[in-house]
């Protein structure tokens, strides 16, 4: 279920849905029954799904409720026209419309065929395996692909919410595919605790970078500028962000690392500050990292 361009109530309804419906869907068969206060069938209906759900429990059979009153945005998604409705749901689709069963024999009946065409897990979900995930995602964002990458990382948080590594992922395929207004709600509206991950590092330096970056018309007159005047050390750095900004890292780099020749000292060290801050940005196991790292500790220790 996308969730761009939605509103903060409709967005916490899309999250809770992932969690309760979509999340155990991937490995289990849900029952998912959409159910009102005031619905007197619905009331009845609740014992027998609950039963038939904890006989099944071991075969992989859980129950989700939503309340169509208190989650319209999920009820109209589905298109409710009324209740009680009940769906069978696996890998996050509906796979059978249960509606019709209403005695326990014959919901038994239903689940036994669905069981036996769709591979659900009994007991226990196995451990997700997230690195070979993030790993996939990484590999998509190194080629160029940020909008597939972007795609990548928002499904592997929807079957792992706490990975700051997902999280991070997320926030750097959104800066590269050029969303960054995006990438900082995303970086704002992380749990605190999360924030803190160190794994998120790399896509703060990311975003800081992003942020100082001067408007392309900024670009072309921050080029006259250093070109009129190539000892301007602020214009020199301006330069650099717009550079990287726009995909130069190369031209950045060289401009940086001048500065530093220049003055290591000007401006409380900004410009090799803001080269470790493309090392961080970039990651420090990348090539292109390490190369210039050793071109920085030529210009600094000679």
């Amino acid at each position: 279920m996308a969730s761009l361009g939605l509103s903060l109530d409709e967005q916490k309804a899309v999250d809770r849905f992932r969690k309760t419906v979509v999340e155990p869907s991937m490995t289990k068969l849900v029952i998912l029954d959409f159910w009102a206060e005031w619905c007197g069938p619905c009331k009845a209906l609740t014992p027998l799904l609950e039963k038939v759900a904890a006989d099944y429990a071991d075969k992989g059979v859980v129950l989700a409720k939503i309340n169509v009153d208190e989650d319209q945005f999920i009820a109209a998604q589905f298109q409710i026209r009324s209740i009680p409705t009940v769906y069978a749901m696996f890998q996050g689709q509906p796979v059978a419309d249960l509606t019709n069963a209403r005695s326990e024999s014959q919901l038994k009946q239903v689940l036994d065929q669905i069981l036996a065409q769709v591979p659900v897990q009994p007991g226990d979900e196995p451990p997700l395996d997230l690195p070979p995930m993030l790993a996939m995602g990484e590999d998509v964002l190194a080629s160029g692909d940020a909008e597939q990458a972007v795609a990548v990382f928002a499904q592997i948080i929807e079957l792992a919410p706490d990975s700051a590594a997902a999280h991070g992922g997320l926030i750097r395929a959104l800066l590269a595919a050029g969303h960054k207004d995006e990438a900082a709600a995303a970086l704002a509206e992380l749990d605190p605790k999360l924030a803190d991950d160190p794994a998120l590092a790399q896509a703060r330096a990311a975003l800081a970078l992003a942020e100082d970056a001067p408007e392309a018309d900024e670009l072309v007159a921050l080029r006259a500028a250093v070109a009129a005047d190539p000892e301007d050390m602020a214009a020199g750095l301006a330069l650099a962000n717009g550079l990287y900004a726009a995909g130069d890292r190369d031209g950045a780099a060289a401009i940086l690392l001048a500065l530093v020749a220049r003055d290591r000292t000007w401006n409380e060290g900004a410009a090799r500050t803001r080269l470790l801050q493309i090392f961080e940005a970039i990651g420090l196991e990348d090539p292109w990292v390490a190369a210039t790292r050793r071109k920085l500790s030529t210009v600094l220790f000679g």
